[in-house]
């Protein structure tokens, strides 16, 4: 199991990014895609349960995290656990959680377009997604140190908008603590649901993964920027969550289709709903900017295996980026943000995304002392909590999401068969 190599190779990306600009974007994707999507549907199927569903979700974020930052320090190469599934479980893992990876990241990346088009323009969602996943192609393709520089400005601007959100709600006659305590509401079904939805906004720190050949000093710099982008994230999650809960209590919470724009005007801060909407779209852009940074590296990386078109394992010589993975992904998810259901996107995405982590943990399984393995328990309840996350989700996103990953083992299985009869 060789560890690829770091220079000389063709087509290699070059090592731009530090501890603060991986930690961005993983801020950058993790902070979009859950405080204005999430925390509506967790609280609709937990009830009074919302937090401790928060609390599982963490938790299992924090074991795919371990597993992830160790593996990427070990093999700090594009691709994420592509990368590793191939190095520590044979061709075929690796190949299922990339597969996963770009096809359910693909239906994420059009579900974050829209939530754009709906925040920014009510009734022209698909024409907002399609401009803005343009767009957002053009800065990643014009390099990926100022799709870092970009994300940096996204994460300002949304922290304080959050900041708003919770001051003027804990500040607001309105919030009643007694509406944080749990109730008979709360089922353990429930709850797991809740876990994965918000899973589903957690997952951004594998875009600092799949970055790995882009980051200065790997083996030190990404063990220290997924826990870190990981700890804030969690921080602003449960700040915002207890806020709006304590404003709107559990009920009035799973029904909002804009909770935390709700939660103001309820708190008497109705001036600040204009702001809410804007740090939505905000937030969703940045979202969008790490998703198909993430998506376009994984495609490389599988187009170097020759498990995707060769053509796409391109380096562009002067803007050093992946130009047409990045442009096959961004046609892709125009078409999709053109085309799809926003909650059936985000569905179809949960599930890809489970698998893609449970592989990653069983790739951690395999580390030894030299690699600095994680202890044993984390990747053990990281894989048993993905598995079980993503059965709680909906049975049309399963099946799904099922079915996809079967055509693309039958499409694995069936290049095998053709090579070997060669």
């Amino acid at each position: 199991m060789s560890q690829p190599p770091a220079t000389g190779v063709p087509n290699e990306l070059r090592r731009r990014l530090g501890l603060a600009d991986a930690v961005v974007i993983g801020l950058g994707s993790m902070i979009g895609a859950g405080v204005f999507a999430a925390l509506a549907p967790a609280a609709r199927a937990a009830g009074s349960g919302l937090l401790p569903g928060l609390a599982l979700a963490a938790v299992v974020a924090y074991c795919n995290a371990t597993s992830s930052a160790r593996l990427a320090a070990r093999y700090p190469a594009s691709g994420g656990t592509y990368v590793y599934g191939r190095e520590r479980l044979g061709p075929f893992w690796g190949y299922l959680a990339g597969w996963g990876f770009v096809v359910g990241k693909s239906a994420s990346c059009a579900a974050m377009a829209l939530v754009v088009g709906a925040y920014v323009w009510p009734g022209h969602e698909h024409l907002v997604a399609v401009a803005a996943v343009v767009a957002l192609t053009a800065v990643n393709y014009a390099g990926v140190q100022k799709a870092a520089w970009f994300t940096r400005a996204v994460v300002a601007v949304v922290l304080a908008v959050l900041a708003a959100v919770v001051v003027a709600c804990l500040n607001s006659p309105a919030a009643e603590p007694g509406r944080l305590e749990i109730g008979a509401d709360a089922g353990a079904a429930g709850i797991l649901q809740a876990a994965g939805l918000l899973f589903f906004a957690f997952a951004g720190y594998a875009r600092i993964a799949t970055l790995g050949e882009e980051v200065r000093d790997p083996a030190r710099t990404i063990p220290r920027a997924v826990p870190l982008a990981l700890g804030l994230t969690l921080l602003v999650y449960a700040a915002v969550a207890i806020a709006v809960l304590a404003v709107l209590g559990a009920e009035e919470l799973g029904e909002a289709t804009a909770p935390l724009s709700d939660a103001v005007r309820v708190a008497g801060a109705g001036w600040l709903e204009p702001v809410v909407r804007a740090g939505a779209a905000v937030a969703a852009l940045g979202s969008l900017l790490a998703l198909i940074l993430g998506v376009s590296r994984t495609t490389l990386a599988m187009a170097r295996d020759r498990h995707l078109p060769h053509v796409l394992a391109s380096v562009h010589p002067r803007f050093q980026v992946p130009h047409r993975a990045e442009l096959l992904v961004g046609a892709v998810v125009a078409v999709a943000a053109a085309t799809v259901d926003l909650r059936g996107a985000i569905g179809f995405s949960s599930f890809g995304v489970l698998v893609y982590y449970a592989v990653a943990n069983a790739s951690a399984l395999t580390l030894t002392r030299q690699d600095r393995r994680p202890p044993r328990v984390v990747p053990l309840f990281g894989l048993a909590g993905c598995l079980t996350l993503a059965v709680t989700l909906p049975a049309s996103s399963a099946l799904a999401g099922a079915a996809v990953l079967a055509v693309g083992a039958s499409w694995y299985g069936l290049r095998r068969l053709t090579a070997n009869r060669r």
